[in-house]
């Protein structure tokens, strides 16, 4: 198999400026996809790390700037990644908002950040992408971890959203 295995693919992952985000990008990238790295607030971290994949490989690594919790721009976010090279191959769905949210003390804003971000968007990126991913053969791949099925203690929202991400999950490749 070759070492290039993602040559030409074209790959949008959310969240892409730090920690998991930023390490898958470099590892696709490495397997020669072309990334589109998103991010919301992290433009630096974004820039630096676009400036060092295209040290490695020039034009490979392109940026989008988005709020994931502005649903109704989510389909004009793949457009712009499908743009970037006339394809996409890959969404992966890592962007997510992690903090407390004790019983009696969770607020409908806070619902909407930790669902929005970690359910929500996935949901209706993979409903855009999806047409995208078809005629590549492509996929999808979210991001969760294993508060998913053993819920943190003072996380309840956090936890079922991303218990609802697996079901999306394997809802969608039903």
């Amino acid at each position: 198999m070759s070492t290039r295995s993602l040559e030409g693919k074209v790959v949008l992952i959310t969240g892409a400026a730090h920690r998991i985000g930023a390490t898958t990008a470099r590892l696709m990238h490495s397997q020669g996809a072309n990334i589109v790295l998103h991010y919301r607030s992290s433009r630096q971290g974004a820039q630096a790390l676009q400036a060092e994949l295209n040290e490695d490989r020039p034009e490979s690594v392109v940026l989008i700037q988005a709020d994931l919790l502005d649903t109704e721009k989510l389909p004009a976010m793949v457009r712009e990644a499908h743009a970037a090279w006339g394809r996409l191959d890959v969404l992966v769905n890592n962007a997510s908002t992690f903090y407390p949210t004790p019983l009696g003390s969770v607020t409908e804003q806070n619902w909407d950040e930790l669902i929005g971000s970690n359910l929500k968007a996935p949901f209706f990126l993979a409903q855009a992408a999806a047409p995208h991913l078809t005629r590549e053969r492509g996929c999808i791949v979210n991001i969760v971890d294993i508060h998913a099925d053993r819920p943190l203690k003072e996380h309840p929202v956090y936890s079922m959203a991303k218990a609802g991400l697996v079901m999306m999950t394997k809802s969608l490749a039903c």
